[in-house]
């Protein structure tokens, strides 16, 4: 963990940040693309030198960073887990030391500790771009990889990847289908790095056996999330893929669930003060993640309009996307203050060793007992529901959703299914709070506006929220039901 007193930012350098999306699959020493794949792209050479702790602590935590020279051009290349994919950002920089712009994003990983070369990959790299109707939609590359150590090579081995560049995936399916047809076989999940130092495939962890403590089952959910919460982290201090910030959010949420579904199993007083400590992690997060729920889904209304009506929602965006960065400056902020690394700290401790009560309640009760609060929340609820009402019966939803995740393991289908069905009204209601957000900033920013088009135009797009919320009514009813039913199959 970092000191307290580290400066409080690292002005960062210019980077790039792309997702990557791609599929491993193992081949033979005489492995052959099939003919007519796709268009081929010249052979190269790669020499990357990887860089991590003496205790490989990025390697671990599945992040990589390394110093790429590719055809005369120098580059640190940092690979972040973005949920099932990853994110790739990169510096141009010729220096052999790792820029300061990306050290700041692996303060909590590296600490204090020194980033120093594990090892150098020499890669030639052959393959084809596939195209479908003249756009391009993956690329197949075959490596010929050699682990170099003072300057001899110690190991060599191949892999073939299928890196998507649109988004069809049935496409990409198609050729690993082609490809297996063709020699190529199952990968075993290790990345390249991995296979140089002989590292074993990253495995999931195992929840605990069906019968196991109750605390054993809480201890695990925490370390799950505040992993979670670790891996995006650095995405988020980036701030180039809303996706991060989302994702770390969700690990803060999912945190303060479980601690609240726990209650009659933690300390009250310790669970509490850390609840409280999440709920201002979560706070500010959410203040970012609304933009970015906001700029989505209005760049993607833009794109539906004519280009006169364009024009003024053009400058509405450009209004959120300033909010966006102003916002983004007070999250680089917190994340480096001595408030967060504290509360890292405390989460990391709470996941190892909670503290906790004597008592026979059971993850069975744990669930029914959020599932109830749901219950009597959504049979409260009046015929015409304003926001604030919905807005609870979402966050209950949240509650009880995640405590049926601790007991899934014990309690098997129902609560699955239960899961399921929460997770449709959480959207639902998500989209209905969407929809009244994005009325609230339209507001805002016609008071600020004089042209008559862009009042139109707020005008439009304040009755389409409308509608947005009274679709989301419509269907709300047979949503709660089958939620309802589907929760008394599970936690009666």
């Amino acid at each position: 963990m970092p000191r307290s007193d580290r400066p409080a930012a690292v002005r960062p350098q210019p980077v790039s940040s792309t997702i990557e999306r791609e599929i491993k699959l193992s081949v033979d020493a005489d492995f052959r693309l099939p003919p007519r794949l796709g268009t081929p792209l010249p052979r190269k050479l790669l020499t990357s030198t990887y860089y991590d702790t003496a205790s490989h602590d990025l390697t671990h935590a599945r992040i990589t960073l390394r110093h790429r020279v590719e055809q005369g051009k120098h580059a640190w290349q940092l690979k972040l887990p973005l949920c099932a994919d990853r994110q790739e950002v990169e510096v141009v920089d010729q220096h052999q030391r790792p820029p300061a712009s990306l050290c700041h994003l692996l303060v909590l990983h590296v600490g204090q500790r020194k980033l120093a070369p594990i090892a150098t990959l020499r890669v030639w790299r052959t393959g084809v771009r596939v195209r479908q109707r003249r756009s391009p939609v993956a690329e197949i590359v075959l490596d010929h990889v050699s682990v170099v150590k003072n300057g001899l090579v110690i190991q060599r081995f191949r892999e073939l990847e299928i890196e998507q560049l649109a988004d069809d995936d049935r496409a990409v399916q198609d050729l690993e289908q082609r490809l297996r047809r063709a020699g190529a076989r199952d990968h075993d999940g290790r990345p390249k790095l991995f296979r140089a130092l002989s590292l074993p495939a990253p495995a999931p962890a195992r929840p605990p056996e069906t019968d196991a403590p109750i605390i054993d089952h809480v201890k695990w959910a925490l370390t799950q999330h505040v992993r979670w919460l670790l891996a995006h982290d650095p995405g988020t201090r980036l701030g180039l893929q809303s996706e991060s910030l989302h994702q770390m959010r969700v690990a803060t949420r999912r945190l303060r669930a479980v601690l609240r579904a726990a209650e009659p199993v933690l300390a009250p007083d310790w669970a509490r003060a850390l609840e409280n400590e999440l709920a201002w992690l979560s706070e500010f997060l959410a203040q970012a993640r609304d933009l970015d729920v906001q700029l989505a889904y209005f760049e993607q209304e833009s794109s539906r309009l004519d280009a006169r009506d364009r024009k003024p929602l053009a400058q509405f965006i450009a209004h959120l996307r300033t909010q966006r960065e102003r916002v983004q400056q007070l999250v680089q902020s917190e994340l480096n203050s001595a408030r967060y690394f504290d509360l890292v700290r405390r989460v990391q401790q709470a996941a190892g060793d909670p503290s906790i009560v004597d008592t026979t309640v059971t993850l069975h009760d744990l669930a029914k007992r959020e599932f109830k609060k749901l219950r009597r929340a959504i049979h409260s609820l009046p015929s015409s529901p304003n926001q604030a009402a919905l807005h609870k019966i979402r966050i209950k939803t949240k509650r009880a959703r995640y405590a049926a995740e601790l007991a899934m393991w014990s309690v098997g289908k129902r609560a699955t299914r239960f899961m399921k069905q929460a997770r449709a009204v959480q959207d639902l209601l998500g989209s209905y709070q969407d929809s009244f957000i994005a009325e609230t900033y339209i507001r805002a920013f016609l008071k600020q506006s004089t042209s008559v088009r862009a009042g139109f135009m707020a005008g439009r797009m304040v009755e389409r929220q409308r509608q947005r919320r009274h679709d989301v009514l419509a269907r709300l009813k047979p949503k709660f039901t089958a939620l309802l039913e589907k929760g008394r199959r599970a936690w009666q």
